[in-house]
This record gives C-alpha cells, structure tokens and sequence, in this order.
C-alpha cells in the first residue's frame, strides 16, 4: 500500500467512488438548476399580450419549455447512472480484494 489516504482498507475503488459521487453532485446541482429555468417559463409567457405576435411567442417558449423540459429528463437518467456507477466502483474494487 502507498501512501494514499484512499489505500486503506477500502483500496482505491474509494477513491474512484468519491470522484463519481462527486460528478454526481455536479449533475445534481445541473438538474436543480434546469429545473429553475423551467419555473422561470412561466413568468415569461405574456399572457396580456394577446396578438398573433404574443401567441407566436408563446409557442416558441413553450417549444423551448419542452426542449429543456427534455434535458431535464436526460440529466435526471444521468444522475441516476453515476450514482450507480459510484457504488458499483467501490463494490467492484472490495470484492476483488477479497475483503468483503
């Protein structure tokens, strides 16, 4: 064993889990953070303004409310692998040490 803090008992799958959780926490703040500009949809709607133009513009922001309405769902199924991955990494590591 080096002198890494991460080759205890553990070997270094926690290390690698660390890193992944930590991707995840990134994705997560991403995904809070898309879900905000969906919330923020809303306040842009000028439902007043009631010409062909503002019902034109409505259509386009509701066209790009479901384009990241979407992503959101992508960056959600992509939280959920890493975190999956995350375990895996560390379960992988010990297992094959024989440690557990």
């Amino acid at each position: 064993m080096g002198n890494d803090p991460m080759d205890g008992i553990w070997g270094s799958g926690l290390g690698a889990s660390l890193g992944v959780q930590e991707v995840g926490r990134k994705v997560a703040q991403c995904s809070d953070r898309t879900e905000e500009v969906l919330a923020g949809f809303h306040a842009i709607q000028l439902v007043d303004w009631e010409s062909p133009a503002g019902q034109a513009y409505r259509d386009s922001v509701s066209l790009q409310a479901v384009a990241v309405r979407r992503a959101l769902d992508r960056i959600r199924e992509a939280s959920a692998a890493v975190a999956v991955h995350a375990r895996a990494a560390l379960t992988a590591d010990c297992s094959a040490d024989g440690r557990i």
